[in-house]
């Protein structure tokens, strides 16, 4: 049986991804070699836009500032509180000004379901 953690904000390193301009950082909590489900974490994006199909169902909570989130359907405009609903195989951009989002997907091992 797994245990409870406590991920600390003061301890996250975030990871820079996406590319200029603005700015973008992740960092994964729940992976692979925590849970066999599901993963979490946070991810921050200023003033970039990153394309990207989600290969899971994802769930993303806004924390703080403004995210967008630019879908076939239209765009999100999401403020912290607001929880948005992302089915696997939705073509997406993420996008936002000063925005943290905290983020879980299904399944946890998505990379290998794709050979990535």
């Amino acid at each position: 049986m797994a245990k409870t953690l406590h991920f600390k904000r003061s301890e996250m390193t975030f990871g820079k991804f996406g590319d200029p301009p603005g700015d973008s950082g992740i960092v994964r909590l729940v992976g692979p070699d925590i849970s066999t489900t599901m993963g979490v974490g946070l991810a921050t994006f200023d003033g970039c836009s990153i394309d990207w199909t989600v290969l899971y169902d994802e769930m993303i909570v806004v924390i703080e500032g403004k995210f967008r989130l630019k879908t076939p359907e239209g765009t999100i405009d999401a403020v912290p509180g607001d929880v948005i609903w992302i089915p696997e195989k939705t073509p997406i951009s993420y996008e936002g000004e000063k925005a943290t989002v905290c983020y879980a997907l299904y399944p946890v091992d998505w990379r290998k379901r794709h050979n990535l």
